[in-house]
């Protein structure tokens, strides 16, 4: 399975941003870095203490507005787990749906990104956005789905 965790922000982010308006300031590169350089999904807290290690002049109110900053312009997901705090990962993108997806075990509490889809699952979600076009006249962007469940860790102890 082809894991984003270690690949780096997407290619000509700075480029996007200058083009918004925006600067492409130390603090967005060194959470662009210590996102890149992940290993899991990380909360703000954890980017915070990685990102003050390499830039001791980071604020922490500086890296969430870096995070919802990040979000707008797509270059990063903010994923909802339901244990109370938010986890934050590079964007990555299925070539055509622009869509994330996750396995997320109720168990241990793992994510698993799963970047590897058929074509069979990619028309799958390419035909969901068109009816949701034709259905209620919205336009989908971009999308997150995770799957609630068991990993094959946890099955194996029961």
């Amino acid at each position: 399975m082809n894991h984003r965790f270690g690949k780096g922000p997407p290619k000509g982010w700075p480029g996007h941003f200058r083009g918004q308006g925006y600067r492409v300031t130390v603090p967005r590169r060194i959470i662009l870095q210590v996102l890149g350089n992940a290993e899991k999904h990380l909360s703000a807290e954890e980017i915070y203490l990685r990102s003050y290690k390499l830039y001791p002049a980071i604020g922490l109110t500086t890296v969430y507005r870096t995070l919802d900053l990040l979000i707008k312009n797509g270059v990063i997901i903010k994923i909802e787990s339901g244990e109370g705090r938010a986890r934050y990962e590079l964007a990555g993108r299925v070539e055509g749906i622009n869509c994330h997806q996750h396995l997320f075990c109720v168990n241990c509490r793992n994510f698993l990104d799963i970047s590897d889809l058929t074509e069979d699952e990619i028309a799958v979600i390419k035909k969901m956005k068109e009816r949701l076009l034709k259905k209620y006249g919205f336009t989908v962007k971009s999308c997150i789905l995770q799957f609630y469940g068991e990993c094959k860790n946890c099955k194996k102890k029961e």
